[in-house]
């Protein structure tokens, strides 16, 4: 019977870098900066992205040997978490996927060719999901099919962040109907084979890639029990980290609340004196309460090596759904101006709309939870 008791060590390691990245992300941006970002090609300031490197984050959770800070997920979730709250939007999260794929299933000479680059700021991207809309990362369309030291690829991905951007990709392919993962370098896929697409979250940069006909090494495949592997960690990542990220979102949308209710007078109040507004106020703090407590629970067990699937679930679902509360009670709150992109409630909903689907929905992980925690007996 898996074991569902909460347990939590955030250390004093945690705790500086979840103070240092709150300062920064509060001093070096905001709503008003991301609003800006909209219309912009990459959708990110680039200047800010190298501070973050400089800072060693691109390669918090890389080895010392290959560059990085030899920390962990969890170190890398107290990052994630105020990057939310303040609606960044860079490549970090995509890139700590890239990361954490290699070092799950890349071979030696994998490692040493990408990682070293990621801590130096190079970019990654994650293309996982195909039209078929299956959050099942094992379920896989697109191909590859090595013949002598050539792998000649198929199909199409989509919803591949900072794909623009890139340096290096990994994609997930069928190989003799086995689940694999490509490498490619942002070289191998020219910009006619990244279309843009139109997703709710108009900060984010999302793709859909072509990767019919295109040729790589036979190298840079990750496959077999390596390929499992590294899918089952970048799926652990993925839901460790966009949990952490609503979870700063969700303290996002209080601040943007607080603040209205503060400031806004009708009937010769402050709207935050009225008790129906107060109960609102609370239930997003419980969200937010509950998300966090999952969130680093999660981190916790991914940390000790321990098994972290029903953890990193239960935080997936309760992120989403407390995210998307909060971000549609603060757009109500402000009435017809809640719907404008000059309010910042609206950044914070369509945020919360993105990551409540991201890498499955509450309804896709409770089903699996059942799976996990009730399981049929046919006996």
């Amino acid at each position: 019977m898996t074991e569902l008791g909460t347990r939590i060590a955030f250390t004093d390691e945690q705790a500086m870098l979840l103070d240092t990245a709150g300062d920064f992300c509060r001093e070096r941006f905001s709503a008003r900066a991301a609003r800006a970002q909209l219309l912009t090609d990459d959708g990110f300031d680039r200047a800010l992205w190298t501070e973050m490197v400089e800072l060693g984050w691109s390669g918090i959770a890389v080895p010392e040997r290959l560059g990085g800070s030899g920390l962990s997920l969890a170190e890398a979730a107290t990052i994630a978490e105020p990057m939310g709250r303040h609606l960044l939007a860079t490549p970090f999260v995509s890139t700590q996927l890239v990361v954490q794929g290699l070092l799950a299933g890349g071979n030696a000479a994998q490692q040493a060719s990408w990682l070293p680059r990621i801590c130096e700021g190079a970019v990654g991207a994650i293309a996982l999901f195909e039209e078929e809309g299956d959050w099942t990362l094992e379920h896989i369309e697109a191909t590859a099919v090595v013949a002598g030291t050539k792998a000649r690829l198929g199909g199409f991905k989509t919803f591949v962040l900072d794909a623009a951007v890139a340096d290096v990709f990994l994609a997930s392919v069928a190989l003799a109907g086995k689940p694999a993962l490509a490498i490619l370098a942002g070289a191998d896929l020219p910009e006619e084979r990244r279309r843009r697409e139109v997703v709710i979250d108009e900060t984010r940069r999302s793709f859909r890639l072509d990767l019919t006909g295109l040729e790589i090494p036979a190298s840079s495949l990750i496959v077999g029990e390596a390929a499992q592997v590294a899918l089952r960690s970048i799926r652990n990542a993925a839901l460790l980290l966009t949990s952490a990220e609503a979870a700063g979102g969700i303290a996002g949308v209080l601040d943007v609340v607080l603040d209205y209710l503060r400031t806004r007078t009708a009937f010769g109040r402050k709207i935050g004196s009225f008790q129906a507004l107060k109960h609102t106020c609370v239930d997003i703090l419980v969200g937010l309460e509950r998300t966090r407590s999952h969130v680093y629970h999660a981190a916790t067990l991914l940390a000790g090596n321990e098994d972290a699937e029903v953890a990193l679930r239960m935080a997936k679902a309760e992120a989403g759904d407390s995210f998307v509360f909060a971000g549609d009670r603060a757009v109500q709150f402000h009435g017809g101006f809640g719907f404008t992109w000059d309010c910042d409630a609206q950044l914070f909903l369509r945020r919360a709309l993105w990551l409540q689907f991201a890498y499955g929905d509450a309804a896709h992980h409770r089903r699996r939870l059942a799976d996990i925690l009730l399981p049929v007996n046919t006996g």
